[in-house]
Formats: C-alpha cells, sequence, structure tokens
C-alpha cells in the first residue's frame, strides 16, 4: 500500500518561508514525477511545481522564483521550499506521485494535504 504523507504546513507573516515535505512509503517502489497542487477555498485545485524522477522541474508562472521543488530519491521524499510567501498562497498545500509499487503500472497517488496560511 503506496501512501504520502505531507508535514511542514503552518502559518506565516507575508514575506516569510516554509519548507514542505511529502515522504512516499511502501514496498519496491519506484516513483516516476512528483508534484505539488494547491487548492484555496472556493477555487480549483492547480499545480504548483513538479520534478520528474531525472530532476527536470516545471512551476507555475506564479511561484516562479519563489519557489523551490526538490527531491531526495534514496528517502522517497520530495520538497517544496517556499520563499516570499504571499497572502494569496494560502491554500491546501497537496503532494501527488505517479508511482509503482508491486505491480509494473504507474498510479497516481495524493497525500492528505497540509495547510499553509500566509497573513498579510
Amino acid at each position: 500500500q503506496v501512501q504520502l504523507v505531507e508535514s511542514g504546513g503552518g502559518l506565516v507573516q507575508a514575506g516569510g518561508s516554509l519548507r514542505l515535505s511529502c515522504a512516499a512509503s511502501g514496498s519496491r517502489l519506484r516513483i516516476g514525477f512528483m508534484a505539488w497542487y494547491r487548492q484555496a477555498p472556493g477555487k480549483q485545485r492547480e499545480l504548483v511545481a513538479r520534478i520528474t524522477s531525472d530532476g527536470i522541474t516545471n512551476y507555475a508562472a506564479s511561484v516562479k522564483g519563489r519557489f523551490t521543488i526538490s527531491r531526495d530519491n534514496a528517502k522517497n521524499t520530495v520538497y517544496l521550499q517556499m520563499n516570499s510567501l504571499k497572502p494569496e498562497d494560502t491554500a491546501v498545500y497537496y503532494c501527488n506521485g505517479n508511482i509503482a509499487d508491486v505491480g509494473p503500472w504507474y498510479v497516481d497517488y495524493w497525500g492528505q494535504g497540509t495547510q499553509v496560511t500566509v497573513s498579510s
């Protein structure tokens, strides 16, 4: 059973920083891309950043230059370093991973979400 467990959310003032972590657990994991999404109240879930197994990244225009996605393949963990946070970054942040475990197929998995609140 594959699980993604996020941590690192919280309350921060505008201009501050937070670092989110997402660890994948399970047996015989093979992890393809991993990503962070976010969903603000009343809005659709949106892609924030994505990283391939080779470390190629892409970002939403709204966070480019402020957020950095990275991964530690040995720890099956993806990170999101968020700097210069703005009130509009307030949302529930979800980890997403394309993962195969005991079978050959890659499946999308989601974490439970972690709240990030940026006060003005």
